[in-house]
C-alpha cells in the first residue's frame, strides 16, 4: 500500500465493474475512504468485499438528480476526489446516426452525458462549499474515450458523442472554477479489458483488426489505467487541470 491518497474521500461512480472498480479499489489501496457509486447493490457489495471499513456503497442512478444530490449530502466531512466514471456502450444496438434508434440515443445520453452533468455539478458544488486544503478544494477526474476524439467511435454514434459531451463537460467546468481551487481533469483508457470490451473481442477478427490500430499491440488492463487516476486524484497532480491524459497504448495518435 502506497498510501498516495492517504486521509481523502472520493467518489466513484459506476463503480460496480470494469473501469470504475478498479480505481474504486486502487483508491482504497492507496488510502483513501471510498465511496462506491453505482445502479446495482450486488455488484457493489461483491466490489467492495473484504475491503474493510474504507469502502462504502452508494446505491444510485446517475441519470436521476435528486438521487444524486441525496447521495452526495450523504457523505461526512470532505469529499476531495470524484470519477465521474459511470457509461454504457450498447453494444448491437447503438449504430450510425442515421440507423441508431431513439431509444439507444436517449438512453446513452442519459447515461453518459446527462449522468456525468449531474456527477460534475455535485461535485462542484459540494466542492465550493468546503474550506481550502493546501490551496485547493478538490480534484474531478472524467472518465473519456478515444471514441470521443478521434475516428473510432465510427458506428457508434450516441457513445461517441456523449464522450466527446464528458470531455466538454471537463474542459469548460476546468476552466470555470481553477481559481476556486477546484481542478477537472479527463482519463481516456483505450481498449481496455473491461467485461464489456471482452465481449466485442469474442469476434477474433475483429480483436486482430483493433490491436492492429494500437501502437502496443495489444488490449490494457484496468489495472493499467488506474496510476492516471490516482496521480490525479493526489497533490502530485496540484498543477494539472483542463487536461487530457491519454492511456490508451497509443490509439489516439494514429
Amino acid at each position: 500500500m502506497a498510501d498516495r491518497l492517504a486521509g481523502l474521500n472520493a467518489l466513484v461512480t459506476g463503480a460496480g465493474s470494469g473501469i470504475g472498480l478498479a480505481v474504486a479499489q486502487r483508491f482504497v489501496d492507496e488510502g483513501a475512504s471510498v465511496w462506491f457509486l453505482g445502479r446495482h447493490r450486488d455488484n457493489l457489495e461483491q466490489a467492495t468485499s473484504g475491503l474493510g471499513e474504507r469502502a462504502h456503497i452508494l446505491v444510485c442512478d446517475v441519470a436521476q438528480l435528486p438521487a444524486m444530490e441525496e447521495a452526495f449530502a450523504s457523505i461526512p466531512d470532505r469529499l476531495d476526489v470524484v470519477v465521474a466514471n459511470a457509461a454504457v456502450q450498447l453494444v448491437g444496438q447503438d449504430a450510425r446516426i442515421s440507423d441508431v434508434p431513439p431509444e439507444v440515443w436517449h438512453k446513452t445520453v442519459d447515461i453518459n452525458f446527462t449522468g456525468c452533468f449531474h456527477t460534475v455539478r455535485c461535485a462542484v458544488r459540494r466542492m465550493l462549499a468546503q474550506e481550502l486544503r493546501q490551496g485547493m478544494r478538490g480534484s474531478i477526474i472524467v472518465s473519456g474515450s478515444p471514441t470521443g476524439v478521434t475516428g473510432e467511435g465510427a458506428g457508434y454514434a450516441a457513445y461517441s458523442a456523449t464522450k466527446a459531451g464528458a470531455h466538454g463537460i471537463a474542459r469548460t467546468t476546468a476552466m470555470d472554477y481553477a481559481k476556486d481551487g477546484i481542478r477537472v481533469n479527463t482519463v481516456i483508457p483505450g481498449h481496455t479489458l473491461t467485461p464489456l470490451v471482452a465481449e466485442l473481442r469474442r469476434d477474433e477478427e475483429l480483436a486482430k483488426v483493433i490491436d492492429r490500430r494500437i501502437p502496443i499491440g495489444r488490449p490494457g488492463t484496468v489495472e493499467e489505467t488506474t496510476g492516471a487516476y490516482v496521480y490525479l486524484a493526489s497533490d502530485e497532480s496540484v498543477y494539472a487541470t483542463g487536461g487530457m491524459m491519454f492511456v490508451d497504448g497509443g490509439m489516439s495518435t494514429l
